[in-house]
Formats: structure tokens, sequence, C-alpha cells
């Protein structure tokens, strides 16, 4: 009998890898897709508690600085100590602040909750440890293409929770909103479990160093800090974070005060889950074929465009659901890029903590769209120039990675192994 064409023993390994992956996938997706839909509760909770716009925010931007802060953390204790451990512990962290951010009566209760420990949760549960954990068990020739779907799967999440949870606040009220968010955050505890398995399989090994020892952490930061294009894209990165949360968080607000249906609010963040899918697949099948860092700017570019589009006039139904569809499609696309482009240029073994010190600027750029957008809108009552921002900075950035990406390439940093 010939042998298996190499598409075919590669998909053959990949069986039991699975379980990981299937883990992974859904772990990622309601860690993603349950902060991602938090901007439902702004207007009926803000009602409700007596807080600003700009006070819940203030709860998301500790949410975004605290995840970015500790990632690269979270990702350097996953080669030290496993995955298991810190994705089950996240978990429980997560069902933990959605209970407090439930039962909060003002805005300590809400920082704590949806602030602090969903932050921390994210470190531990979110994009750079689910992929990290994905990458692990799959051959070479299959890991972009695998990333896009897991990627993809953590859009399922927002398509569940957003509608589920704008159904139940306008059945009952807010609280009970975050009641079935709880609910859905402890389905996380056996996917962490599953995903959790790839500890048994081989460490990956270390780059190495021109004198053959194993790289550090310390000498893979060092090099990684001399690449040019991991710094360009590294600080590219912030204006990922600064578009996406900008919408996640203030775009149910914007609705609300053009006098939209609550409900389209729900169904724009559900499209957005829908068309990120779609375009995660796409993202992680072309980052295998093209340079991913020229993908990642075109993405940037056309955010940008798309919210000049949106932006520019009063909102339709229609129009809403059209825009979702587009940023849908170019939303978690990134992640693959990201995850990707960094174990091929520097292995598998400290990839979760490189991914992670990109992750800093993006989570830098989540606080200036979450904090930065309620700010502008306290202080003139107009999301304009909020969105003038964020549009003019995600072109600079797009473009900028583009040049970058069509330089000649420089001296390699410490081999990628594995």
């Amino acid at each position: 009998m010939p042998p298996a064409p190499p598409a075919a023993s590669s998909w053959s390994a990949l069986r039991p890898a699975l379980p990981i992956l299937i883990g992974a996938s859904l772990m990622l997706s309601l860690s993603m897709g349950l902060r991602q839909s938090l901007g439902i509760f702004v207007p009926p909770l803000t009602r409700d508690l007596g807080i600003s716009v700009s006070d819940f925010t203030l709860a998301v931007s500790v949410q975004n600085l605290t995840w970015g802060a500790l990632q690269p953390f979270a990702g350097a204790l996953v080669t030290r100590h496993g995955f298991r451990p810190l994705m089950m512990a996240g978990s429980a962290l997560y069902l933990l602040g959605m209970l407090l951010f439930t039962f909060a009566d003002g805005l300590p209760g809400v920082l704590l909750g949806a602030g602090l420990a969903v932050g921390v949760s994210m470190a531990c549960t979110g994009s750079a440890v689910a992929m990290a954990a994905s990458l692990r068990p799959v051959p070479p020739a299959l890991r972009s293409l695998v990333l896009g779907i897991v990627s993809s799967c953590g859009s399922v999440g927002a398509m569940l929770a957003a509608p589920l949870g704008q159904h139940v606040i306008q059945q009952a009220d807010w609280r009970m909103g975050g009641a079935a968010f709880a609910l859905l955050a402890l389905a996380m505890l056996p996917a962490a479990w599953f995903a959790g398995k790839v500890d048994a399989l081989p460490r990956p090994p270390a780059p190495a160093m021109p004198d053959g020892r194993e790289a550090t952490a310390r000498d893979v930061l060092r090099a990684a800090s001399r690449n040019l294009p991991f710094v360009v894209m590294a600080v590219a990165y912030f204006v990922c974070g600064m578009q996406l949360i900008f919408l996640s968080t203030h775009l149910p607000t914007y609705l609300d005060l053009c006098g939209m249906d609550p409900m389209l609010s729900a169904q724009a963040l559900a499209t957005i889950g829908g068309f990120n899918a779609l375009g995660s697949l796409f993202f992680g099948w072309a980052g295998g074929r093209w340079n991913k860092q020229v993908l990642l700017g075109g993405i940037y570019a056309l955010r940008s465009a798309a919210i000049v589009w949106f932006f520019h006039a009063l909102p339709t139904p229609g129009g809403t659901l059209v825009f979702a569809a587009i940023m849908g499609f170019l939303w978690l696309g990134v992640v693959p890029l990201v995850s990707g482009w960094v174990a091929e240029t520097f292995g598998l073994r400290w990839q979760a903590m490189l991914v992670g010190v990109a992750f800093c600027s993006h989570q830098l750029g989540s606080f200036m769209g979450a904090m930065g957008g309620g700010l502008v809108y306290d202080m003139l009552h107009s999301y304009t120039l909020a969105w003038q921002l964020a549009a003019g900075i995600g072109l600079a950035a797009g473009l900028v990675q583009m040049a970058v990406a069509s330089l000649p390439r420089g001296p390699a940093a410490p081999a990628a192994a594995g």
C-alpha cells in the first residue's frame, strides 16, 4: 500500500488532539463571549445602580489592564507548571467574578467582579493560553489552519451570550442576566480540564542560542525586543484592542442613544460573533499561505474604513447589522496571525509568554477604547471624536504594519525549535 499523502497523514495525526482542541475552543468561546457581551448591561445597570457610563467602563478598563499586565506572567507559568492548573484556576475565578458582578450594589462590586476577577481570569483562559495549548499537539503543516479554527470557535460564545443575556434582561432584570452569565461560566471548568490534557505531551524543545545553550525566558525576551517586525506587531496590537473594546463596550449605548431597539445591540454582537467565526477561519487559512504581518495591517486598515462608514451618519437596523458583519469578519482574525507568526519566529517553548508580551499593548489599547470612549461621551455627550480617533489611529497602524512587513528580514532571533 502506498504511503498516505502528507496532508492525509497530518490530519490523521490530529485525531488524538481533538479532546484538547475541543476543550480549548469551548473555554475560549465562553471566556471571550461573556466579556465581549458585557456592553448589554450598560444601560440597565447604570440606571439601576446610579453610576455613569464612564464608571462602568472603568470596570472594563480595569479588566483589560489586569488581563494585559498578567498575560506574560501567565504565559511563563504555563512553561513552568503546565496548562491545566492555570486554566482551571482561571475558570473558577471567572465564575466567581460573574457572581460578584451579579450581586453588586454599587461601583466597587462591579469593579471587583467584572473588572479585577474577570481580568485575572482572562490571563489564564484567554486567547494567548488557549492558542498555545492548541499549538502543542498539532503538526506544523496544520498549525495556522487549526489556530483559525480554534479562534473561530472563540466567537461562538458571543453568539450565545449576547442574545441570551439581553433576552433575560428584558424578561426579568440585569441581575438575572448576570446569573445566566455565571451559569455559562460554570461550563468553563470541564472545558479547561480537557484542554489541560496537553500537559501529558512532551515539552517542546527550547530555542538554541548561538553558543549552543538553551535560550532562557530572558534571552527570548531580549531577542524579541530587537526584532523590528515583532516590535511593530506588538505596538500595532494596541489598535486592535482599542477598536474592538470601544465597539463591544460602547456600541449598545450608542444605539440606545440613537433610539434603536435594545435587542438590536444583542443582535449586532451576535452577528459579530457569527462572522468572526468565518473571518478567523479565513485568516487562519490565509496565514498559512501569505505574509501574516501584511494580513494584520490589512485588517486594521479595513476596520478603520468600516468605522468611518458606519459612524458618519445615524444608524439604521440594516446598516448596523451589515457593519457588525464586516467588523465580525475582521474581529479575531488577528489572533491566529499573531500566534502563528510568534510560533514560527521564536518556537513553541516560550510562545505563550511572547504572545502575552504583545498582548500587553493590545490591552493598553483596550483600556483606551473602553475608558477613553466613556470619558469622551461624558464630556462631549457624543461619540464622534472617539470614533474618529479609533479610525485614524487604526489606519496609520495598518499602513506601518504592512510597510515593515515588506522590508528585508534581518538576522534571526534564537532559532525556532519544534
